[in-house]
């Protein structure tokens, strides 16, 4: 096994399908806006990765192109969004990288992700919740720390459980930018509104 940089830290984004993605989207886009507005956003999420490695979790064969194009790493997906999350672990040790971060591909604002992995391998986890204060768009943790993902409505309070019972201490951190994903009619009617207006600056809070 590589060994441990203390400051090392990946991001990892799981990603289905370009092109069968956000389905709950169909009444409002057609297929082509669809697969190029997943393209954009997750164009928008491996750009606030800055120099940081890429792991994009994925078996579909256009995500894999593309994420070969740009040179990022690709890992098999394992079938659900919580075994990709634990995927994704594996390459950071495997990359021998202290922290990961497990960021959605379907954020349009994200700039920077510098901010939820500056805590190297502390025993901290960084939660994200989505803009309805319910998902985790956003979830970084140390990789010595073995993590039971749980994914779907409520993931956040459930995210922010299971670190506690890791013995993590817990930092919730409302970030508009990484906060805002798109997944049905209401969030297409938001975003344009949202473009216009400077997002605030990240509150963390415990």
């Amino acid at each position: 096994m590589p060994s441990r940089s203390q400051d090392a830290a990946g991001i990892v984004v799981p990603l289905r399908s370009f092109t069968l993605g956000k389905a709950r989207l169909a009444a409002v886009l057609s297929e082509h806006e669809r697969e190029t507005l997943a393209r954009s956003m997750a164009e928008c999420v491996v750009n606030a990765a800055g120099n940081l490695p890429i792991a994009v979790v994925s078996s579909s064969s256009e995500v894999i192109a593309w994420a070969r194009e740009h040179d990022y790493d690709v890992v098999d997906d394992p079938g659900s969004l919580d075994a990709a999350a634990d995927a994704g672990r594996a390459w950071a040790i495997s990359r021998g990288l202290s922290r990961y971060a497990v960021v959605h591909a379907d954020l349009p604002f994200a700039r920077s992700l510098d901010v939820v992995v500056t805590d190297g391998d502390a025993l901290v986890a960084v939660i994200v919740p989505d803009h309805r204060d319910d998902g985790t768009p956003v979830l970084s943790l140390p990789s010595s720390v073995p993590f039971t993902f749980a994914y779907g409505p409520d993931s956040a309070a459930r995210h922010a459980d299971e670190a506690r019972r890791r013995s993590l201490s817990v930092r919730i951190l409302r970030d508009p930018a990484l906060a805002f994903d798109v997944d049905i009619a209401a969030d297409l009617e938001a975003l344009d509104a949202l473009r216009r207006t400077p997002a605030p600056t990240p509150t963390p809070t415990k």
